[in-house]
């Protein structure tokens, strides 16, 4: 699946000069015009929706970039990827699949969306999406991974590695390959990370409603685009809900059609935070189907309520 940069703030890639640094605003697909200094005082939320220019989501500057969620090297999975700078962690090699965010949707980016300090834009920069050896977050390789912002923990199946992020928490599995439909890329067989339903611009004021408005979106982000040759057609597997972390949720689950390669499980699960009920975490899977379904059942079932509570901050 393709791996993807969760929305957050990143350092920022056009600094160019020896002033404090700063940290951009990347929304899940592009880099926008929102700066702010960089350093633990600065609240993680995202930008305040409209206004003028500098409030909100403004168009994307000139200097695109990559996230770290799916910039770099990998190519499939819940482009989710997920790479690092001053104490900021990156969200590189996050998700499942393809690591590179592009304009197209399609895994991968151009030069239009390189940013100065990296080579394909992003968070992470590197290529089409972050791999294993990207700088980013440490690797878990057993246990669980704590999302602090959520307040919830995800397990860390065999076979897979955890990271933990600035806005989230993710698990990927360690099985690559180049991307069916763009072998430049690379892909991996699965992952899954969380982030809150705002910062990832799903709307709902249920855990159902979120999660039904969310998976079109996963499914495009783990398997759309040229690294996969788009998807064709889709099944509706799970709709139902469930209990996740103490906290009543909802899961839909789809099998994916691709054009290229395997098709894919992608599932959106959706929950209120153990940390601040009156937000919802989604968690977003992609697994390739010659997986199987059971490690999406494991994640799911493994996911808890942090020691701590999580750091309560409002998103």
């Amino acid at each position: 699946m393709t791996q993807v940069t969760p929305p957050g703030w990143y350092p920022d890639p056009g600094q160019q000069n020896d002033g404090p640094p700063t940290e951009r605003w990347w929304d899940g697909g592009a880099w926008t015009d929102q700066v702010r200094p960089a350093g633990p005082a600065a609240g993680w939320g995202p930008p305040a929706a409209g206004g003028a220019a500098g409030q909100g989501y403004p168009a994307r500057p000139a200097y695109p970039v990559h996230p770290a969620q799916t910039p770099s090297g990998r190519g499939r999975g819940v482009r989710i990827g997920i790479a690092v700078a001053a104490a900021v962690a990156v969200l590189a090699s996050i998700g499942v699949g393809v690591y590179a965010l592009t304009d197209d949707g399609g895994g991968g980016s151009s030069a239009a969306s390189r940013g100065p300090d990296t080579e394909d834009g992003g968070p992470g920069g590197g290529g089409e999406s972050p791999g294993p050896d990207s700088s980013g977050p440490p690797r878990v390789e057993s246990g669980s991974v704590t999302d602090g912002l959520s307040g919830i923990s995800l397990p860390v199946p065999d076979g897979w590695y955890g990271q933990e992020l600035q806005g989230g928490a993710a698990v990927t599995s360690e099985d690559a390959y180049d991307c069916p439909g763009d072998t430049s890329k690379t892909c991996t067989k699965g992952g899954a990370y969380s982030a809150p339903a705002l910062a990832l611009g799903t709307r709902g004021s249920t855990a159902e409603e979120v999660a039904k408005a969310d998976i079109s979106a996963n499914a495009e982000e783990s398997y759309g685009g040229d690294s996969y040759g788009g998807i064709t057609s889709h099944e509706v597997l799970v709709s139902e809900a469930v209990t996740v972390a103490g906290q009543k949720g909802y899961l839909v689950r789809w099998k994916a059609v691709t054009g290229k390669g395997a098709d894919g499980y992608v599932q959106s699960l959706a929950f209120p935070s153990p940390a601040r009920p009156q937000q919802i975490v989604v968690v977003r899977f992609g697994v390739d189907t010659d997986q199987t379904q059971s490690v999406i059942e494991e994640i799911t079932e493994g996911i808890e309520a942090a020691s701590g509570g999580g750091n309560g901050q409002d998103v």
